[in-house]
């Protein structure tokens, strides 16, 4: 294991060094640039036979999860025996209203092992299980608002110095700065329960972070087996594990939601793991939703170069090579059907290729379309600040590269008719 990891090591880092005496070149944010490509047909398997019915659905969408497993995300192993541990059952927070619970999930036999922390609010007035909302934080449980009784979270810390943390781990001093990403009010007073859990507990967001990484405990190959993006979306799987045993959280109305490279965890976590009830992608861009055959803003050999541990080893050959992909994210959206779906993107944020996450949205139409439901009601991309809402729902907000109180407000809208 010892070699295993050193020669992985090495490889990410080889990888990130090529790249960077390589150069690549300038992003490209000119539609006249866009180069010409194929569209995949979602609907159409690999030996050319049409799917025409939910049971030639099921067959295609298991050939486009082996795809992605493959060339992209890599294949996350079956789940050993996760413990979970209720360190508090459910205490009265924010100013009473809501109830907060807080669970550590063991991800192995010793006490003192590798796990993540499960945080929990539920609506104080609840008076039956509740919809929930998950998804996982950059920078520690701590931080998504001012409560002092949340617990420090122990993984890795993006942005540390940002935070005036030094040594890598939780610390008081980053409780509540990422609040404006995360509307807690919003989402109890709406009847909905939120859980949140530190990506870094799962794997440290950084080039050698498997070392600390739950794929650590698991076998491995270099080529295409499972990277950060997939231990993150194990780690989504494993909370809803934990909601199916607790009683005051409705286990079949889980709405999974990620930001940036979240937001690409939570679509590949929403493809594979059919509980989730609802999939949102926020600003995902390249890897997430939006089109990569495009090369608009950040391109698969950029990602691959400045990310090298998010994607399994099979993907850095379509670096500068996106012709080459035998998908594209479009049939990643498919996989969702026929769930509830929704994608948002922000009028600034072109690195991420707004207009590819709503083509990839509006080519995964038809499949919600066979399968009985109507898909993205919309041919041309909406005008800013003007959602629409199907099964699919789409909008392109005015600002930057962020999740703010007006896509919160489309999240909790789209739920309620889709979801609660």
């Amino acid at each position: 294991m010892k070699n295993l990891k050193w020669i992985l090591t090495f490889s990410l880092v080889l990888s990130s060094f090529l790249s960077a005496i390589a150069g690549t070149k300038e992003a490209n944010y000119d539609e006249a640039k866009v180069p010409k490509y194929k569209m995949i047909d979602p609907l159409v398997m690999a030996d050319g036979t049409g799917v025409a019915d939910k049971k030639g659905w099921r067959k295609r969408r298991a050939e486009i999860q082996k795809l992605f497993e493959q060339q992209v995300y890599g294949k996350t192993p079956e789940p050993k025996t996760v413990r979970f541990e209720v360190v508090e059952q459910g205490t009265s927070a924010l100013d009473g209203k809501a109830v907060r619970r807080q669970v550590r999930a063991h991800f192995t036999d010793k006490p003192d092992g590798p796990g993540m922390d499960i945080l929990i609010y539920l609506p104080a007035k609840a008076t039956g299980p509740v919809p929930i909302f998950v998804g996982l934080n950059f920078n520690g449980n701590q931080t998504i608002c001012e409560d002092p009784g949340i617990r420090i979270s122990k993984g890795y810390i993006r942005n540390n110095q940002k935070y005036g943390v030094t040594n890598n781990r939780g610390m008081e001093k980053n409780r509540g700065r990422s609040s404006h990403l995360w509307a807690v009010d919003m989402i109890l007073s709406r009847g909905y329960g939120l859980a949140t859990m530190h990506c870094g507990e799962m794997e440290p967001d950084h080039s050698e972070g498997f070392s600390e990484s739950v794929r650590a405990l698991y076998p491995y190959s270099v080529a295409d087996s499972w990277a950060a993006i997939g231990a993150w979306s194990w780690g989504l799987s494993r909370a809803v594990d934990y909601f199916e045993t607790d009683k005051q959280i409705d286990a079949k109305r889980v709405i999974v939601i990620g930001h940036s490279r979240l937001g690409k965890t939570s679509l590949w976590a929403g493809a594979c793991d059919e509980r989730f009830a609802m999939v949102i992608s926020n600003d995902s861009g390249c890897g997430g939703a939006a089109l990569s055959k495009r090369a608009f803003g950040e391109t698969v050999e950029r990602i691959n170069g400045n990310f090298p541990h998010w994607f399994c080893g099979n993907f850095k050959q379509y670096n500068s090579n996106e012709a080459a992909l035998p998908l594209d994210q479009h049939m990643l959206l498919s996989m969702v059907a026929p769930r509830p779906l929704y994608v948002a993107s922000a009028a600034e944020d072109l690195w991420a290729d707004p207009h590819g996450e709503f083509l990839a949205a509006r080519a995964a139409s038809p499949v919600y379309q066979l399968l009985g439901t109507a898909g993205l009601p919309a041919m041309e991309m909406p005008q800013v600040d003007m959602p629409v809402h199907g099964r699919i729902g789409y909008h392109v907000r005015t600002g930057k590269h962020s999740v703010t109180e007006f896509d919160w407000k489309q999240y909790l809208n789209f739920a309620d008719k889709n979801v609660k």
